[in-house]
């Protein structure tokens, strides 16, 4: 079997892979697929600034919060979507133009389903030791400070969590499934169906860092960066929820 055919034919190449590559190539890779996740951060924030100055959110969301959790559907469900995506990009030659064009539409894709929540959010102030946080802020940090320590994890101690794969693709169906149950009132999304989620994006986040140390090729960067950013929106996305449950109206 020639080389093309192995990459075309196994879940991730394993001819030129990070784990494979030189230091000085693991490195580059390292550093440019976190150097875009970080981008992609930014590019968020700003979308979601630019989105509250210029539009009449006060106006349009007391509408669309008639429609109800629709959208947590979306999300969910935009979250399996790109993650698929992005493990498809891994398993093939897609070009780097493609990549890009994939990375900006779901960081848009994301600002605009955020959009509703940080709303909400603003309505709310989290007291803690006397003084009153905005649930953004602290939704910010602990997502920050959990994705840290599971990124740490992976590469402290060099563990291959792509055996988590298969195990996540049958939570986020059992997931979706719940988030639909939801929807019908058959179930309460409260703060213990969050934190299931929460350990979910946990879960992803292991897997796609495990990826990025073990399985991704050097060139894939892009393709990286979107897993991660996907995992760790998901991430925010839930601990966001939890913490507007723990405060009080503004």
């Amino acid at each position: 079997m020639n080389q093309a055919d192995y990459l075309a034919d196994n879940p991730y190449a394993t001819l030129g892979t990070a784990a494979e590559a030189t230091a000085d190539a693991r490195l580059s890779f390292i550093r440019k697929t976190y150097t875009h996740l970080v981008a992609a951060v930014y590019a968020l924030v700003l979308l979601e600034f630019i989105f509250f100055k210029v539009l009449p959110l006060d106006e349009w969301m007391p509408a669309l919060m008639q429609q109800g959790r629709w959208w947590w559907l979306v999300m969910f469900g935009g979250f399996m979507l790109v993650s698929w995506m992005a493990n498809r990009w891994a398993r093939s030659d897609i070009s780097i133009g493609t990549q890009y064009m994939g990375l900006f539409a779901y960081v848009l894709a994301q600002a605009v389903i955020l959009c509703p929540l940080l709303w909400i959010a603003n309505l709310y102030a989290m007291k803690i030791g006397g003084g009153e946080y905005s649930p953004i802020l602290i939704a910010g940090i602990a997502t920050l400070l959990i994705f840290g320590v599971l990124t740490a994890t992976v590469f402290l101690t060099r563990h291959d969590f792509s055996y988590l794969g298969p195990i996540l693709g049958i939570a986020g169906m059992v997931g979706f499934g719940l988030i639909a149950l939801s929807l019908f009132g058959l179930i309460n999304f409260g703060i213990l169906l969050c934190s299931a989620f929460v350990v979910f994006a946990c879960g992803f986040i292991l897997y796609d860092t495990s990826n990025v140390l073990h399985h991704y090729r050097t060139d894939q960067h892009v393709a990286a960066s979107l897993a991660l950013f996907a995992s760790v929106a998901l991430l925010f996305w839930y601990i966001l929820q939890i913490v507007i449950s723990l405060s009080g109206r503004d």
